[in-house]
This record gives structure tokens, sequence and C-alpha cells, in this order.
């Protein structure tokens, strides 16, 4: 390669990179952590050495030129190798110690989580771990997380997992909640209940209906987004809700709510990055991970 040919300064390459993905330069500043001013002066002196006007300033913010629609392309390749570069000198480390990056639901991250982490600290106390709380799935690649624990079996290429075990979802409810319904028993008697949903699709209630409850939106009075607070509302005797059954059945607050509802299967994998999952550090995390939801 003529490494005379590359002309401009790489590091100015990055800034128009994160101006141009993120819209402005104040969001650019605030994710690379630099002055605004500072990143304006790199973008400029991007253009200078390039010889072509990347963006067209306005008053309302920047907007890429034709040319800089152009470079784009070939800036995000340079991103992604600068990535990739980085994990791969990254997984090389033995060292056991610095940060790991554990991606889990709320539910995950606060009930079963903890008990995994606290024999982790005390066998590798040089391990400090970030607990990142998502019910969406975060993306490993782009290192929102170093490892994570999901419900659905992973698709993309560049990952590696293990599948360690299938848990069961059932249904629970304070105890004075079940009194006031007068404790019904078989699935169609659920018709005055009230369900707790824990996501905008319905799916819970059709979920219930194949499984022989005649329900409709008038059971669904309440939805959120978290499983604790829902977890709670159900502890509040506000309604009825779903759940992994090691939480469910190790809290005293609550009971299955249909005693004879066949449970819900699903899986549980553990996820982390190929590359990653090269370093001593992640591999004993990933590791603790494997044997304590898998327990």
């Amino acid at each position: 390669m003529d490494w005379r040919s590359v002309t401009f300064d790489w590091n100015r390459a990055r800034a128009f990179l994160v101006t141009a993905e993120e819209g402005s330069l104040s969001a650019a500043a605030r994710a690379l952590k630099l002055a605004q001013p500072t990143l304006g002066r790199q973008v400029e002196a991007l253009e200078a050495e390039l010889g072509v006007a990347l963006f067209e300033r306005s008053g309302r913010g920047l907007r890429l030129t034709p040319a800089g629609h152009d470079l784009l392309e070939h800036a995000r390749m340079m991103g992604e190798g600068a990535r990739a570069l980085s994990l791969a000198a990254w997984g090389q480390t033995e060292a056991l110690e610095g940060e790991v990056a554990i991606s889990a639901s709320d539910a995950y991250a606060s009930y079963l989580l903890p008990p995994i982490l606290d024999r982790l600290h005390r066998a590798e106390p040089r391990i400090r771990i970030e607990v990142v709380v998502s019910n969406a799935l975060s993306d490993l690649s782009r290192r929102e997380a170093d490892i994570a624990v999901r419900n659905v079996r992973p698709t993309e290429p560049d990952l590696i997992w293990r599948r360690v075990r299938d848990a069961q979802a059932r249904l629970y409810a304070a105890p004075g909640y079940l009194d006031r319904l007068g404790r019904p028993e078989a699935a169609e008697s659920f018709s005055a209940a009230e369900f707790i949903e824990i996501d905008a699709s319905g799916s819970l209630m059709g979920l219930l209906n194949a499984k022989g409850f005649s329900l409709d939106e008038g059971n669904f009075p309440y939805r959120c987004r978290s499983f604790t607070v829902m977890w709670e509302m159900v502890r509040q005797g506000m309604g009825i809700g779903i759940l992994d059954d090691r939480i469910g059945d190790a809290d005293p607050s609550v009971e299955r709510a249909v005693p004879g509802f066949a449970p819900i299967d699903f899986p549980v994998w553990i996820v982390a990055h190929r590359d990653i999952a090269r370093s001593r550090r992640l591999r004993v995390v990933f590791d603790a991970l494997v044997e304590g939801f898998g327990a």
C-alpha cells in the first residue's frame, strides 16, 4: 500500500463520521466527550485536507453535501475496522481484572443476577461488573454490553452462545386478590379477573386464550414495559401477572394463580461476541453466568 496517498488525519475522519451519524456537532461532541469547538475544528480541518465540503451549514444545523454522502460509507468502513481492532486487542488480555458489562432484563437483573454476581465477586474481586438493564436486545457487536442474558436464540453470525436451561413462566397473584376473585381454579372461570400485560402487542391475552382462557381487552386494565413494575403491581393485589417461576415461587407475597395452569416454557441463553469471548476475564464471567442461570 502506498501510505503517501493517505493525506488526512484518521482521527478527524472519526469526527466526521460521528457528526454525520449523530446529526449535529453538539450531539457528536457529547458522544466523543469533546468540546464542541474542538470537534468543529477537526471537521473543518478534514475538509481542508480532503479539499471538499462535507457539510452544508445553515441556521438549522448541518446537512451532508453530495461529497459528504459519498465519503460517509468509507468513513463507516474505517469505523468498523477500528472497532474490530479494538475488540480483537481487548480480547487478548489474560488479566482477571477490569470491567465486564452484562445485559439482562429488569426481572433477571433484579432477582436472579445479584447472587450470581456476589459469588463471582468473592471468587474474582478485581473484576468489576456493570449491569446493563434492558428488556430489548443489546447490540453486542457495538459493545452495548459484553455478555447478554437472552430468552431468544441469537442469529447474528459474530456471536457465541450457550443455551443454559428451559425456564418456565407461570401466573401469579397476591393471596388477597385471589380471595376477592373467589379463588377460581379453571381457566374459563377467570372472566372477571384482571391481568397485567407486559408489552403493547397483546401477546399475553392471545397466549392465555390459546390455553383455555376467555379474555378480552377488558381483562387487561394495565400495561407496562417493566417486569419489575408489573411484579410490584401483582404483589400489591392489582391483578395477575406472569413471570419465571424461579422468581415467582421464591416470593412469599404471591402464589400461583391457577394451580392447574401448564407453565409456558422459554429458553435462557448466555450470549457473547465471539472475539470478546477469547478474553480470560470474559470467559470467567460467561462461565459464571452459565452456571448460575443453569442451576
